[in-house]
Formats: C-alpha cells, sequence, structure tokens
C-alpha cells in the first residue's frame, strides 16, 4: 500500500538491500511523502523527513505531472512487471513471505542478465557505479514512528492509543507533540523531549512517572478533588458519589479528573435529575466512564431511578362533594 507505515518499511528495507543509502532519494507526491506539493519548497511528511534524517539522505520530491524526473524508476517498474510479475501471474500465494520467495530468485536472475546497449548486467553496473558511492548504513535501522499533536489535559496526561501518559504538571493546558513507536511514547515541547514512557498494550490505563506528579496537586492544578465534589453536590448527590468513587478507584485522584469532568459537562445537555438518576444507576452497575452514563441517558434508563413525584395531598373546598356526602 501507500500507507505511511508501509513506505516508510519499503526504504529500510531497500537500504538493507543496497547495502547503503544514497546521497539524494527522489519520491513521487504521494501524501506519506509530501504534504504540501510545491516545486520550490515542498512540505515533507514529518516521519518522513525524520527517517531520511536518521540515514543522513536528502529528499527531494519530483516535480508534480513531470515523470521524466524519475524516467529510470517508470522503466524499471515496467521491466519488473514484464520479467517477474508477468511470469508469476499463474502462481497462488498463501503468504507475503512465500510470494517474495518466490520473487527473489526471479529477481536475481533479472539484475545478472547482460544488457546489450551496455555489454553489462545491471548487477555488474552496480558494483562498479552506485556501490562505491553509496554512503554506509547507520548502526541501528529507523524503527518506523509517527507523530500526534495532543493537548495536557488538567491531569497533566495526554491521550495515545486509548492510553493516558503523564507529562510534566508545569505543562497543563499547553500543546505538546507525541511520538509513537511501537514500543515507546516519547513527549517533545517546542522541539525538547520532556517525557518518555514505555508503550502500553492496553486501554483505558495510565502510566504516570512519579518526577511528574508536583508536591501537592491542589495548589499547582486548576481543578481539585474538592472542587469537583463540590460542583458535582450542586447537581446531586448521586452525582457527587460517582465523582468521588471515580477518584478513589484511581492511583491518584488526579487521573479520574476528566471523566469527573466529563459527568459534569453531561449537565449541559439533561436536566440535573436525571444525570443524578445516572450516575445513581451508574454506581449500582458499577459503572466508571462519561461514555456509561451518556448511554444510561440516551436510552431513559435513568427514569427507572427517578425520585417518585411526592403525592398531591387531597383538596378541601365546600364546594366539593367527598365520599361521605350521601352517607
Amino acid at each position: 500500500s501507500e500507507g505511511l507505515e508501509d513506505w516508510i518499511a519499503a526504504h529500510v528495507g531497500l537500504f538493507a538491500y543496497l547495502g547503503g543509502v544514497p546521497q539524494v532519494v527522489v519520491p513521487d507526491n504521494l501524501k506519506s511523502a509530501v504534504t504540501k506539493a510545491d516545486r520550490y519548497d515542498p512540505g515533507l511528511n514529518r516521519t518522513y523527513a525524520e527517517m531520511a534524517e536518521h540515514y543522513g539522505t536528502a529528499i527531494l520530491p519530483a516535480r508534480v505531472r513531470k515523470p521524466k524526473d524519475k524516467a529510470k524508476v517508470e522503466v524499471a517498474v515496467q521491466v519488473a512487471q514484464r520479467w517477474i510479475l508477468a511470469r508469476l501471474r499463474n502462481h497462488r500465494f498463501f503468504s507475503l513471505a512465500e510470494l517474495n520467495a518466490a520473487i527473489r530468485p526471479l529477481l536475481d536472475e533479472l539484475n545478472m542478465r547482460v544488457m546489450r546497449d551496455y555489454g553489462a548486467s545491471r548487477a555488474d553496473l552496480f558494483a562498479t557505479l552506485d556501490r562505491p558511492k553509496l554512503q554506509p548504513l547507520p548502526a541501528e535501522p529507523y524503527v518506523f514512528a509517527r507523530w500526534k499533536r495532543a493537548r495536557v489535559a488538567p491531569d497533566y496526561h495526554i491521550e495515545v492509543d486509548r492510553c493516558w501518559y503523564s507529562v510534566p504538571f508545569s505543562l497543563i493546558r499547553q500543546v505538546v507533540d507525541a511520538r509513537i513507536t511501537h514500543r515507546t511514547v516519547e513527549v517533545f515541547h517546542r522541539g525538547k523531549r520532556v517525557a518518555s514512557h514505555l508503550r502500553d498494550p492496553g486501554r483505558r490505563s495510565h502510566i504516570t512517572a512519579p518526577e511528574h506528579m508536583p508536591s501537592a496537586h491542589r495548589r499547582y492544578a486548576e481543578w481539585s478533588p474538592a472542587r469537583i465534589l463540590s460542583n458535582a453536590a450542586k447537581l446531586g448527590p448521586s452525582v457527587a458519589a460517582f465523582c468521588d468513587i471515580v477518584m478513589q478507584d484511581r492511583p491518584h485522584p488526579e487521573q479520574g479528573f476528566r471523566t469527573c469532568l466529563g459527568i459534569l459537562s453531561l449537565a449541559r445537555s439533561f436536566e440535573p435529575q436525571r444525570l443524578d438518576a445516572a450516575c445513581r444507576r451508574g454506581i449500582s452497575i458499577k459503572a466508571r466512564s462519561v461514555s456509561s452514563i451518556r448511554s444510561i441517558l440516551k436510552t431513559g434508563l435513568d427514569q427507572a431511578f427517578m425520585e417518585p413525584e411526592p403525592d398531591e395531598l387531597p383538596l378541601h373546598h365546600p364546594n366539593i362533594r367527598g365520599q361521605k356526602y350521601y352517607h
């Protein structure tokens, strides 16, 4: 595919196959490589540019709709289709490894064929002309990473793939950049790395570094447990009880701020009585998320937990006949 991860993996595999790195790479203008096509100042995908920096090569995208900028590549694609893919068109493969195993001997055969115009094979020309010009490979291959921009929440965490990772508390409400690999999550603020975590493969978990926590949360954070419970109590006792349970279930109360603020925000769409009843039901079924309470409200399951309306007292009036009028 032309997805970013496959695009980067193709380059890493190519450089390893060549045994070195060319000084310049000329890609087409696909989105995984070029974010803004421009003849003089093209914008490169951040991950792609990082990969090029790792290998010490320059990226010079071809001009838009100018196939002559990469004519040799276009011809090479045609040659590969005729001498490799065409010979495999009637074969069926059940894995990518099996397909690659069938392609490799055909590729070697193609590269060893003597070209009439040159009197040498592609492998010979590569060994004499190209390989001496290649730059050495770095000690380690590039590890694919994607970037994400996020705003630090009041609980000094950012969300990455449904998990939350801490950053220094002084960055609350600041915009940061997260670099995500299959093993780590690194957080940068204004180009400086401020946090690094091992990536958690699970979901809805909090990864908190002790050094990121303030010595006294209430002094530094805009929100505090007492303030959240005070605002929740204005909406109903069950809302306050639900928020209290959420904060107690977390290793640190501040990690429950996001959920509690989400519960309080539901008061803008639903009446306080309904929200209180929904929290009462949420407590009974051990719900701990905003989505659960929102689902209860949208499906009307809170109605069974509404406080019954008090019975009206009988109306007394001299012109109203009571049940003893005829006796």
